[in-house]
């Protein structure tokens, strides 16, 4: 049976191919929803990269979207129910998600690219949790750049 990635990725390869004449590109996959790190290691004989989003991520393994904590979120802060906000910084279920989908795509794949893309991206403590995992990238919004360049040079500096 063919899978959506394999579907769109020819869809994909022929656009780029006819219409740009592009022929050296990757081709990989957004992992945003739970199920994909449970499956990441057959998502990953194909995908040449994975890209975590993880403000669907977080959403997905909360159950809520970020657009309604704004009822609940501050009452949960202040009575501790969570430690941080979830869409500020990633919450450890969250890194276990992502910690999955990396370990079990690096077993099918080792060199399988992988990053995060999304607000967390530009947040401390989120880009050291992505170079302890070994990520190869994080993206987030450009004025977010000059604080994650930072913690990526504290991230690894620390390790030192």
């Amino acid at each position: 049976m063919e899978t959506e990635y394999n579907h769109q990725e020819k869809i994909v390869r022929n656009v780029a191919s006819k219409i740009k004449g592009l022929d050296n590109y990757m081709v990989g996959t957004m992992m945003e929803i739970p199920r994909a790190s449970f499956v990441a290691d057959r998502i990953a004989e194909t995908a040449e990269f994975f890209s975590f989003g993880t403000n669907d991520l977080t959403q997905m393994a909360f159950g809520f979207s970020r657009d309604d904590t704004g009822g609940f979120m501050p009452a949960y802060l202040e009575n501790e129910l969570l430690p941080e906000d979830p869409f500020a910084s990633l919450d450890e279920g969250v890194c276990e998600l992502v910690k999955m989908g990396i370990e079990r795509g690096r077993k099918t794949k080792p060199d399988l690219k992988v990053g995060i893309c999304g607000e967390h991206g530009g947040e401390p403590k989120s880009v050291h949790f992505c170079h302890g995992v070994g990520m190869d990238y994080v993206s987030c919004s450009p004025f977010r750049v000059p604080i994650a360049r930072l913690a990526a040079a504290q991230a690894v500096l620390n390790e030192k």
